[in-house]
């Protein structure tokens, strides 16, 4: 059994047993549940503590690829271009999609309540600050004293700025920072992989005591929260269709019938990489020439998470609907900016530990509680299935549009 699945079946066994202790014994299910709370909350931490240090180290080595890789060439820039320009896409995206599903189909006013009610006792949510101070905030004085206080902006800022000035260095240095900074992701993802080995037991107990205190309320929020990111992942694949037919000029029943063995292998594998050897036949299928494909869809596995941004963002704005937290326009734009720059960080990562980093900090950013988490990413193996096929998707289309402009300026030329 993966841990995916044990972390799936301690959130169905703490909901059902929280939900049978409220039921016939209300008495024990209140002491238990103030037992379980604690244990819940520890783990909640251990995740947290990993956050700060992964996300610096992440976006570093991210830019630094980013970087090596607009220099490979023509078709390598324009690869690196589309991949910019759809991730940024995606978080616009995101930012428009899940409050208008929100708005169309509400979470149910008396699950969010239930469950408002079984998190707080770890659950904050901060106001945001007035807008001139918000502006001031941006840019750190103590880049430092940032990471400490999980001031998120202002070190992303920071953390873009030194990572851009590393790709100015000579090669030699830039080797050494980008192998030290590579080094401690690493480092931290073993760690986070520690902790996620205990989610079973953190899920368990966060579990039960939502079960304990919100009662059946927990289960039809779970399955509203569930279809509603779903619903945002399967809009950005289906524009993967029109890519396909308008950039990359394919016809669509073409795309439709070579995307479709990709499309099982990506729900059966979940892994993008498991489908690069599918995706550069069918793309060569397509009439991409060997040479284009072999050099852009290594990269989009590599750098490209289409639906990353704008799923993960709508985690994040879910999470904002369910504590009430009304954001600003300054925040929706700053959350798109950095949906964009986790996302990039976050590629080629296991899809709970890029869960963890990627989410966590827009939360964190938009002052809404990261406690919730814990609970949805019980869940995630479902929206997980929607995020990996809509990258596969994207990846060939692009390898599709970069392959069409790399035609046409040779025909050009």
């Amino acid at each position: 059994m993966s841990n995916a699945t044990r972390i799936l079946v301690a959130l169905i066994i703490g909901l059902g047993l929280g939900l049978l202790a409220s039921s016939f014994a209300p008495g024990f299910a209140t002491g238990a549940a103030n037992i379980a709370d604690p244990v819940g909350a520890l783990w909640l931490n251990g995740l947290r503590m990993t956050i700060v240090p992964l996300v610096v180290a992440l976006l570093i080595t991210g830019i630094a690829q980013t970087a090596e890789a607009a220099r490979a060439g023509a078709v390598a820039g324009r690869a690196m271009l589309w991949i910019v320009c759809v991730m940024s896409f995606s978080a616009i995206l995101g930012a428009v999609l899940m409050p208008t599903f929100l708005a169309l189909v509400p979470m149910p006013v008396a699950a969010a309540d239930a469950l408002k009610g079984a998190l707080t006792t770890t659950g904050t949510v901060t106001p945001p600050p007035p807008f001139v101070d918000f502006v001031k905030s941006i840019v750190p004085t103590n880049p430092l004293a940032a990471a400490t206080s999980d001031a998120i902006l202002p070190l992303l800022v920071f953390t873009l700025v030194f990572a851009f000035a590393i790709t100015r260095l000579p090669a030699e240095p830039r080797a050494l920072l980008s192998r030290f900074f590579s080094a401690i992701a690493d480092a931290m993802v073993i760690v986070i992989d520690w902790v996620l080995r205990l989610a079973p037991i953190g899920v368990f107990a966060l579990a039960f005591v939502v079960g304990a205190r919100s009662g059946l309320a927990a289960l039809g929020a779970l399955f509203h929260y569930v279809a509603t990111v779903a619903s945002v992942g399967i809009v950005i694949s289906l524009i993967a269709y029109l890519v396909a037919v308008f950039a990359a000029r394919w016809r669509f029943g073409d795309y439709v019938k070579a995307i479709a063995p990709v499309q099982a292998l990506a729900i059966s594998t979940q892994s993008s990489l498991a489908c690069l050897p599918i995706m550069l036949n069918k793309s060569q299928g397509l009439g991409v020439q060997p040479a284009t494909a072999e050099i852009t869809l290594p990269m989009a596995v590599a750098l490209l998470r289409a639906t990353g941004p704008a799923m993960n963002l709508a985690v994040a704005l879910y999470v904002a609907n369910w504590f009430g937290v009304h954001l600003t326009a300054a925040q929706y734009a700053v959350a798109i900016f950095a949906a964009v720059l986790t996302s990039m960080g976050a590629v080629s990562l296991p899809g709970q530990v890029s869960f963890v980093t990627s989410i966590g900090p827009l939360c964190l950013i938009l002052g809404v509680p990261v406690e919730p988490l814990a609970l949805l990413i019980a869940v995630e193996t479902l929206p997980d299935i929607f995020r990996t096929l809509g990258n596969v998707m994207w990846d060939v289309a692009v390898t599709g549009a970069v392959a069409r402009q790399t035609r046409t300026m040779g025909e050009a030329a």
